[in-house]
């Protein structure tokens, strides 16, 4: 169940006289308040990115890449068999080659990289997936929102921050003895926070795993912050 909270800050008030700039300059506002309030959301993080990886060393370049390319292919072929979309999209990552040098700058070998990319929802589906590549070792484990889910919290923080936004106006026209405020400006800004730390495993644990083994993950929460700040006239 999603936590709300509410968190006003940032109150400032800017009270001018009546007198004019200097050089007929145009007047300075009168009676302006300004404040920020924040709303936000805390949720479950709902989207998992796994991260495989396979690494080649080798004299000749051409067979590098040709044994790179091969894991890549064979890793691909198995996780297409499982992909859906929005619940496990398949994806390559980089794919490098580089030289490898002796202390004397000559060219003595080569080195790659090939990475593949699940990504989804479906969590018990892209571990498993994981779990019967053989020919990559997963390196790196990792959580977010889905793009629904981000938009639905971000829609609820903005609502409290808009609401807490009012109603502080309110308060604070009424304390300083005015009956009522108009809007001048506004602006909105959203930002994500993680609470806690989501479960890592790096590659050398993974190979511990059974083909088909699923790799054990476990998602943490973000937090949804949503901050409307701007000015109000009090009337």
């Amino acid at each position: 169940m999603n936590v709300l909270k509410l968190i006003v800050a940032g109150v400032a008030m800017v009270v001018a006289g009546s007198a004019l700039a200097q050089n007929g300059a145009a007047p300075v506002p009168q009676n302006v308040l300004q404040l920020s309030a924040q709303g936000s959301v805390e949720v479950q993080q709902d989207l998992l990115q796994m991260t495989l990886v396979a690494t080649r060393d080798g004299a000749d370049a051409a067979v590098v890449q040709s044994q790179l390319k091969g894991a890549l292919d064979a890793a691909l072929q198995e996780a297409k068999k499982q992909a859906q979309a929005g619940q496990m999209d398949v994806r390559t990552g980089n794919f490098n080659l580089s030289p490898r040098y002796t202390r004397e700058g000559k060219i003595n070998g080569w080195q790659g990289r090939a990475e593949l990319v699940l990504e989804g929802r479906d969590f018990p589906r892209i571990t498993q997936a994981a779990g019967r590549i053989t020919t990559l070792n997963v390196e790196h484990v990792g959580f977010d929102l889905s793009r629904e889910q981000r938009q639905r919290s971000a829609s609820e923080a903005q609502k409290l921050a808009i609401d807490s936004f009012r109603q502080k106006a309110q308060e604070l026209a009424r304390g300083f003895g005015f009956a009522d405020y108009t809007l001048r400006e506004v602006s909105v800004s959203d930002s994500q926070d993680s609470i806690g730390r989501p479960r890592m495993m790096a590659a050398a644990q993974a190979k511990s795993f059974a083909a088909d083994a699923p790799v054990p993950v476990e998602a943490g929460k973000t937090t949804v912050v949503v901050t409307v700040s701007g000015s109000v006239q009090l009337r």
